[in-house]
């Protein structure tokens, strides 16, 4: 692998982007609030990537995007991502919801010798490789299989860990940059009560999909959780027994136990506690704001930041860098004609910043390529 000079999402697919909260960066296209009453969906109800609601919204505004660019309407659908289970499912939903037939390529690069697996499915087929060089050779399949990829195709790329921290290759960058903004986070909130080791501790053994049941795999409510914890209102052993028993079925559940113990909370674990309990209220799967602006923060401090001379092996440990192979086919297939649009169930806090911060944008922010 090498470098390859420095680039930014936004020089591939300008605003046509999406995080969680379905409301694209570009003003001009539709989101969740226009397109809400169409689809009867409940009012604070935000869809989450693997549901069918969420592919529904989605081909909306990407026939949206296909207007506004003055092509024909698509008829065909490329997905790229990293995950097998949740990337799987939201192709086949968008696959379903758009009528489309479609291929996707999905990516996690190991050591074992480069592989692709075709597996096909009820609505398209799925391609799963361990080589994101492999991207080349997933383009001659769709040709093949009667999926080309140019005018009447809408390319959909997955952000995280595939076009940015590429999965198995760059992916822990992201993970340690979301885990630092948490500890800063609670341990400016918790002040001199904040034990790092008790942290690390509390998430590493919560951080497990035996929990997810009790977590939903939501980040926020984790952050939430190890800022109860470093209360001591209630120990992590005595939590994971209480969800064990059946007691603790869910983040509303442990809210109810802070509600009936506040008055035992510092007075910044309060404040905290009122405002990720309101927003949970109201059906916000991004309840823990502070923690996400935190961590939009840390993650534009960790692209390009080195030296263009940088070893690629430091890159790869120190930054967020951008998937040489994603960008250069995704590239060739934009000037065939293909419609570009990136999407991302990561907080749309954690990615875009506020109003009176100078920062750029995650999808604007510089950042060196690197692939093979």
């Amino acid at each position: 692998m090498k470098v390859h000079g420095r680039a930014c999402v936004a020089d591939l697919l300008g605003d046509f982007i999406v995080y969680r909260n379905l409301v694209p960066l570009d003003p001009h296209l539709p989101g969740l609030p226009q397109l809400r009453d169409w689809f009867r969906l409940a009012r604070d109800y935000v869809p989450r990537k693997s549901s069918p609601e969420y592919a529904q919204v989605v081909v909306e505004i990407l026939k949206a995007a296909q207007r506004r660019a003055d092509q024909p309407p698509l008829t065909r659908l490329v997905y790229i991502g990293d995950t097998r289970v949740n990337d799987g499912i939201a192709f086949s939903n968008l696959c379903r919801a758009g009528d489309w037939p479609g291929m996707a390529f999905i990516c996690a690069e190991d050591d074992r010798p480069a592989r692709l697996e075709v597996v096909e499915g009820e609505t398209g087929t799925l391609v799963f490789s361990n080589r994101w060089a492999g991207i080349d050779e997933f383009a001659g399949l769709c040709k093949s299989r009667r999926v080309p990829i140019g005018v009447g195709t809408a390319v959909v790329i997955d952000l995280d860990k595939t076009l940015l921290g590429a999965r198995g290759r760059n992916d822990r960058v992201i993970d340690q940059v979301r885990v630092e903004a948490m500890q800063a986070t609670l341990a400016g909130v918790l002040g001199d009560g904040f034990s790092a080791a008790a942290f690390a501790a509390d998430y590493a053994a919560l951080n497990r999909p035996e929990y997810h049941a009790f977590t939903t795999d939501n980040q926020d409510y984790l952050a939430y959780i190890c800022l109860i914890l470093g209360t001591g209102i209630i120990r992590r052993d005595e939590l994971i027994a209480a969800v064990r028993a059946g007691r603790m079925r869910g983040i509303a559940d442990l809210i109810e136990y802070v509600d009936a113990r506040a008055e035992e909370l510092p007075a910044k674990v309060r404040v905290v506690h009122e405002q990720v309990s309101a927003s949970i209220a109201r059906g916000d799967p991004t309840p823990f704001k502070e923690f996400r602006r935190a961590e939009f923060r840390a993650t534009v401090a960790r692209m390009g930041r080195l030296n263009d001379n940088a070893a690629v092996e430091e890159l790869l440990r120190e930054e967020i860098v951008i998937t040489h192979e994603i960008m250069t086919a995704a590239a060739r297939w934009h000037d065939r004609g293909a419609l570009l649009f990136g999407l991302s169930d990561k907080p749309d806090e954690a990615s875009v910043p506020e109003a009176t911060d100078e920062r750029l944008p995650v999808h604007r922010a510089v950042t060196h390529m690197v692939g093979g």
